[in-house]
């Protein structure tokens, strides 16, 4: 491929042909000789403590190597995340009552359960066997007495007075608080014209990845320690804790992350699952496996979402907002892994809006379910949902368009950062350009005028809106090496983990153009401990935001050197070398020039050829330190029909347009909208994950937990605005999970739209069918004759 630029270009995916190929190498295609493979016994209590595990007739059948209880593992790892006084979860701050604090109560937490399980699901025991299947039969034999304890599962009843706890060192189950509050709220409210409210459900969701969560751990006999193949999105981070639970020095630990597929942050760090498998090949001197299966990641893998929010909004008569009161509960299962999401969502709690008065309030608690952490946006699609729901709610009460009321409030356009009264200081923004754009390519008028055409004729179309913004790019810092090699071809090593996002194809267009190099003869490597330097994996949309800005700086060194030596081989001043069409030439003579691999042919030939305070080698390592997030933002437009008779909700038209500052790669960034959508609004109709009462799971396979298919789809019309970032040197803000918090509160406001005339004003989602159709039934406004 030749092209005059590469960067905002439309390439092939480097990736793409391993992987439609089946080239491509995933954790289970890993294969060692002498594997063991493990099968977990796990709980089917939600509360019970543990009165003794039978293990004998499981270890007597065929294959079974041993059997491993939490106590016995316990013997040579310590506690995960939180747990012990290095992670500030036991002892005297575990006991704290969190009520008036904001703080975080992290208590300790073992891989396997030793004297208690706390949800259905909880590992107990890891049977070790020489095939899977041998392991499971096994595991079915192993025979456990628990004695039963009182469970909740809902967050709000876990707060109460005498409700059971899932720790005993938890005061009322509350893990974390995080309350903000700007100016007077009660004098926002008071004698407000216009005021609404709302108790909305954000539901609880799996990320149902195509590939779930696998494990292989093999010693290393050079460095004594360990190699660890898993499917994670941050190998550095699972390194460092396997070796911190194993307490082995990291440098003893390889952690790879092969084809990844599908993370959506539910594969951020490590679950317990990575630390025991790597504990049992590290004390077996044995390749150890674990390959999950799909009813195990409805119980074991993190859920995402499932808060409560009671929402109020106060405004003037022409819908200026005088304030919002925004009270969150957040339901964060039987473990921390999710603890700041409430945070992320207050953080985010005023969205596009100058908001003049705020009252934010979270709590978040512990409930006998599985844990709750970060899904593809993890609080930030939360915090817009509920303002997006507010900001309709506000329309309709106070009569005004929803497009106007959110003009009325958004930050007037800023280039050079803005605080917004939740605290949040964000970058650039311009919300109005994105929203007049989205309205004018739906052709926003024209659909206001067919929907009052059609409900004349008795069918109900929606037309929903949402105008978000969110956090991307979060730190501390990301890392790339970049190495000219001696045939002037280009290596990079990043410290950032792609599995889907497209790294090795940006990276390479950047890399392409920057330095004069054919897109071919680029190779970005990534997801190996061995030899990237240290980085912080791919989550938070911060793969381009900020990898790019490691690579930025190692471009911009190694293009120095060069031109140091092309000034040496030309007889120029390095001021006077440019780069252009493909070499390094003395500006203003075009024919004279040299080529990246000329000149890398001299750096790593013979001294004699180069001055000496020109060294030899032609590569650089740089850490990016970016000095704070980015926040994309957009408008997205839904249209939907709902044909009343059985609740049936139909997504007929999807516009969205999306502020990802400067866009290197428009190809991945489609993909990446378009998978965001699908996720999104999948939310909005949908998916939901459910318990009964007690914790038992009720959506434990795919024939309970309903996810979108292509034809629940209409084709995408996805377009952008551009309004850069001062934060790295491109001007990049990240794309990964922009739609999908847009498009739910999007979808969402459009089903409310079409319900208008039956007097519903809200409505939980997912708008399932049975929901929507129960909602019609029991409102109060009858159904409008079609003469009307």
């Amino acid at each position: 491929m030749v092209l005059s630029r590469y960067v905002g270009a439309e390439v092939r995916r480097k990736e793409d042909p391993r992987l439609i190929s089946g080239a491509s190498m995933y954790v289970d295609d890993v294969r060692l000789p002498g594997s063991l493979h493990v099968a977990f016994v796990r709980s089917s209590y939600p509360h019970a403590k543990l009165r003794g595990i039978d293990s004998s007739a499981a270890l007597a059948m065929p294959g079974v190597v041993a059997i491993v209880t939490g106590d016995e593992l316990a013997e040579y790892t310590g506690p995960l995340e939180g747990g012990g006084s290095e992670g500030g979860g036991s002892g005297e701050q575990a006991d704290q009552d969190l009520e008036d604090d904001d703080n975080i109560n992290t208590p300790t937490f073992w891989a396997m359960a030793r004297d208690e399980v706390r949800w259905i699901g909880h590992a107990i025991a890891a049977v070790i066997a020489t095939s899977r299947y041998q392991a499971e039969d096994a595991r079915d034999a192993v025979e456990v007495d628990y004695e039963s304890l009182p469970s909740v599962a809902n967050p709000e009843a876990a707060m109460e007075a005498g409700a059971p706890l899932v720790y005993a060192s938890v005061k009322r189950n509350i893990g974390a608080r995080w309350d903000r509050d700007h100016a007077d709220i009660e004098a926002a409210f008071r004698d407000a014209p216009v005021t609404a409210k709302a108790r909305i459900r954000s539901q609880r969701l799996s990320a149902v990845p195509i590939e779930g969560r696998a494990v292989l751990a093999t010693p290393d006999p050079v460095s004594g320690g360990l190699t660890v193949w898993t499917s994670t999105q941050a190998p550095h981070w699972n390194r460092d804790t396997i070796a911190e639970a194993l307490d082995i020095p990291n440098t003893r630990v390889r952690c790879i992350a092969p084809e990844v597929g599908g993370g959506f942050g539910v594969k951020i760090g490590a679950f317990p699952e990575d630390v025991i498998i790597a504990a049992l090949a590290y004390k077996l001197q044995r390749p150890v496996k674990w390959i999950e299966t799909r009813s195990e990641s409805f119980l074991a893998t993190n859920h995402g979402r499932d808060q409560w929010a009671d929402v109020e909004i106060a405004a003037e008569r022409d819908g200026k907002l005088r304030g919002v009161k925004m009270h969150v509960v957040q339901d964060l299962g039987a473990y921390p892994k999710g603890t700041d999401l409430a945070e992320l969502t207050g953080r985010m709690s005023c969205g596009c809006y100058d908001v003049p008065a705020l009252e934010f309030r979270s709590t978040s608690v512990y409930t006998n379910t599985m844990a709750v952490g970060a899904y593809r946006g993890a609080g930030r699609p939360e915090a817009a949902y509920y303002i997006e729901r507010a900001m309709d709610l506000l329309a309709d009460a106070a009569g005004v368009d929803p497009a106007d009321v959110r003009r009325t409030n958004f930050i007037a356009p800023f280039s050079n950062g803005f605080t917004t009264n939740a605290g949040e200081h964000y970058d650039t923004g311009d919300y109005e350009k994105a929203m007049n754009k989205a309205l004018e390519v739906a052709g926003y008028q024209a659909l206001r005028r067919q929907q009052a055409e059609l409900r004349q004729q008795g069918r109900y179309i929606g037309i929903g809106m949402a105008s978000y913004v969110e956090i991307c790019g979060f730190g501390p810092f990301e890392s790339a090496t970049l190495r000219v090699e001696t045939t002037g071809d280009v290596t990079v090593y990043t410290g950032i983990s792609p599995h889907g996002q497209g790294q090795e194809t940006s990276f390479a267009q950047i890399v392409a153009d920057e330095l004069g190099v054919d897109f071919d003869r680029i190779i970005v490597n990534h997801s190996d401990t061995l030899n990237t330097p240290h980085g912080n994996g791919t989550m938070g949309s911060r793969g381009l935001a900020v990898g790019s800005g490691a690579l930025m700086l190692s471009i911009e060194k190694v293009r120095e050197k060069a031109r140091q030596v092309a000034a040496h081989l030309l007889e120029a001043a390095v001021d006077d070398i440019e780069l252009a069409d493909g070499k390094f030439r003395v500006r203003g003579v075009p024919d004279r020039g040299v080529t990246l691999a000329q000149i890398a042919e001299e750096t790593y030939g013979d001294a004699d050829n180069l001055p000496p305070e020109i060294s030899a080698g032609l590569e650089s390592t740089d850490f990016f330190r970016p000095a704070d997030e980015t926040f994309p933002f957009g408008t997205h437009i839904a249209v939907v029909e709902v044909f009343p008779d059985t609740g049936e909700v139909k997504l007929i038209r999807y516009v969205s347009v999306d502020d990802c500052g400067f866009i290197v790669s428009p190809g991945l960034v489609r993909g990446q909208v378009h998978g965001g959508l699908a996720q999104g609004i999948g939310q909005a109709l949908l998916e939901e994950v459910t318990y009964d009462e007690t914790g038992e799971l009720i959506t434990g396979t795919l024939n309970d937990y309903a996810i979108p298919k292509a034809v629940t789809f209409p084709a995408f019309e996805t377009h952008h605005t551009e309004t850069q970032t001062y934060l790295n040197p491109l001007g990049a803000k990240g794309i990964g999970e922009a739609a999908t918090i847009g498009s739910t509160p999007a979808t969402a406001n459009a089903v409310i739209d079409a319900l208008e005339p039956f007097g519903i004003t809200h409505l939980d989602i997912p708008a399932t069918p049975e929901k929507v159709w129960r909602a019609i039934q029991e409102s109060n406004a009858a159904r409008p004759a079609a003469a009307d």
